[in-house]
């Protein structure tokens, strides 16, 4: 496997921002940029954000708010997809047509990424991708010396998660899992709930995801779009013939891509939603850090003869070393509860808490510390930056979290109960499950 493309020198700009930060690291931990060198809303001194993907999730809910910011300047747009790519720039530019900051010269676009990547006025990078595309993404982004937002699920594999965590530790980057799953009151409130003991003991933890999407029949080969680079598009994937649902509807911000149903570019609902609410559970847990030692599951996967080939159905059971349980399946609707010795509490999405008793959620709580900022992933990743502290669910938590829908994954496709190692992040009685730790790509791209 090759090495990632190589990535031009530093700039003096953030030359000056790693020397600083390098100078006040502390050495057990990764650095960020401190205070002051970015965010007064100077032309040099906003914080310069570039979009890899242009998809309807960043087009309809990344993009915004970081237009919005006063702390940020949207300075370079990638895509693909020319008619993507044009319809971020239009909203961008007319943004900025009415709320214009001091030094605007206007906004690349690109169709590689790797142009963004050697920017000098790119700070950081929002990256929303189709998953296949995320650590090759992240990694030189990280290693370009950018700050990485990232869509969820952050990677394909385990393997390629410790790479983004790594590379973004080594290179002392401020990274966000942008995930909006933290910022919900009810799911705040049930994690306190929790963890102040009113349902006494945890003993065991529920979490259902919604139901995926139909399968896919096979589709014949179709010409590809003009304003799509499909090569591009594939990457680090295998090759394949185009049908558009493989990839997503031409000219289309609203419909759902075909790719997230798609095995080489997406692992379905299983990791989908399960990065949204297993990361509610690692976080209650405090296992942040760190996973299950033991698991097993079962499911059923689209037709191996149709285009699609996710799991239609699956129930996946963890067991952590302090004796509890995580239940983990595809119930119809996305919830997490709690079960313990004094009883249960539940959060659904949106849908607020319910518990076995209403003295558990109707007693006052204390405040759960969470400023304003934290409440928005967005504005947490910009804060984050401007004041040089770790975001809500940095690459290491992130990765962790994945791990969990990864587990089981593997578990499901190897029918057997495996033995976890979450130190080592390795399997201590399957190599056919070690195996799976990988996911192969196809050259030149490498997240190593």
């Amino acid at each position: 496997m090759s090495t990632s493309p190589q990535l031009p020198q530093a700039n003096r700009r953030q030359f000056l921002k790693k020397s600083l930060l390098t100078a006040t690291a502390l050495v057990s931990a990764p650095a960020f940029a401190p205070p002051g060198i970015l965010g007064q809303n100077a032309p040099n001194s906003r914080i310069g954000v570039a979009f890899l993907g242009l998809g309807r999730q960043a087009y309809h809910a990344n993009l915004l708010p970081f237009l919005a910011s006063p702390e940020t300047q949207v300075v370079a747009l990638c895509d693909v997809d020319q008619w993507r790519l044009q319809q971020g720039l239009q909203r961008v530019e007319n943004h900025y047509s009415a709320n214009r900051p001091s030094g605007y010269r206007g906004c690349l676009t690109t169709g590689d990424f790797r142009d963004v990547l050697a920017r000098s006025d790119v700070d950081a990078v929002m990256i929303s991708s189709p998953d296949h595309w995320h650590a090759v993404m992240a990694v030189a982004a990280a290693k370009a010396g950018k700050h990485v937002a990232l869509e969820k699920p952050i990677s394909l594999s385990i393997r390629q998660g410790r790479a983004i965590a790594d590379a973004v530790q080594a290179n002392r980057c401020v990274f966000r899992t942008d995930t909006e799953v933290r910022s919900s009151k009810d799911f705040r409130q049930l994690r306190q709930i929790v963890r102040t003991g009113r349902i006494g003991q945890v003993q065991t933890v529920i979490a259902g995801v919604p139901e995926e999407q139909a399968p896919v029949p096979v589709q014949a080969p179709t010409p590809v779009p003009d304003e799509l680079d499909y090569p591009m598009w594939l990457g680090p994937a295998p090759k394949a013939p185009y049908t558009e649902k493989r990839v997503h509807t031409p000219k289309n911000h609203g419909a759902r891509p075909g790719w997230m149903l798609i095995r080489d570019y997406c692992d379905g609902m299983i990791c989908n939603w399960g990065t949204h609410l297993l990361d509610i559970v690692q976080w209650t847990l405090g296992t942040e850090r760190t996973g299950p030692i033991q698991v097993e599951g079962k499911g059923t996967f689209h037709p191996a003869s149709g285009l699609s080939g996710v799991l239609s159905a699956f129930e996946v059971d963890y067991a952590y070393a302090d004796g509890i349980r995580l239940h983990y399946r595809m119930a119809g609707r996305p919830f997490i509860r709690f079960e313990g010795t004094a009883g249960w509490v539940e959060a659904e999405w949106w849908k607020g808490v319910t518990a076995s008793h209403p003295d558990i959620t109707q007693a006052p709580l204390e405040p759960d510390g969470f400023t304003s900022r934290q409440v928005n992933e967005k504005l947490d990743f910009i804060d984050g930056i401007a004041k040089g502290r770790p975001t809500l669910i940095p690459a290491e938590t992130g990765h962790r979290t994945n791990s969990l829908c990864q587990l089981g994954l593997i578990a499901i496709e190897t029918g057997e109960k495996l033995q976890w190692a979450p130190g080592k992040e390795r399997f201590a009685n399957s190599e056919e499950a070690n195996r799976r730790l990988e996911r192969l790509l196809r050259e030149p791209w490498s997240v190593g």
